[in-house]
């Protein structure tokens, strides 16, 4: 599989889905730069991706079922100017919510990792706050 094909399943795009302003396959490779992960101790894993998912459905790109989800944020979003789209994955497993960000720099990674914490810690208010550990 190319690479291009892959970053555009990562982000949700499908291969009939061009951009006018698409770049090369090298520059859409060079965007996506940083990955952080976090393995959050809760039980709840299920519930909390869930809650978050349909609350951030209403102005973001998200599909979810209740064991997994993925989040697509705009890379204009709020005013925003980062390079490229961030992509938020959420796998609930039994003792941990796995929680994946690919950002397009160090910075829209620290950005997004605040962002999450804080709206999860609100929905796992009875936890919060919750253990974030970012590898």
């Amino acid at each position: 599989m190319r690479r291009l094909e892959i970053l555009r399943l990562r982000l949700g795009i499908g291969p009939e889905v061009d951009r006018p302003d698409e770049k090369t396959e090298k520059d859409a490779m060079s965007t996506i730069m940083t990955t952080g992960i976090a393995k959050v101790p809760t039980r709840s894993g299920s519930r909390y991706l869930q809650q978050l998912s349909k609350h951030w459905s209403h102005s973001l790109t998200v599909e979810f079922t209740a064991e997994q989800s993925r989040i697509v944020f705009p890379k204009d979003a709020r005013g925003a100017t980062w390079s490229a789209d961030a992509l938020v994955t959420m796998t609930a497993q039994p003792e941990t919510l796995d929680v994946q960000i690919d950002a397009s720099s160090p910075e829209h990674l620290e950005a997004l990792k605040g962002t999450v914490a804080r709206h999860l810690d609100r929905f796992a208010f009875r936890e919060a706050p919750l253990t974030f550990d970012w590898s």
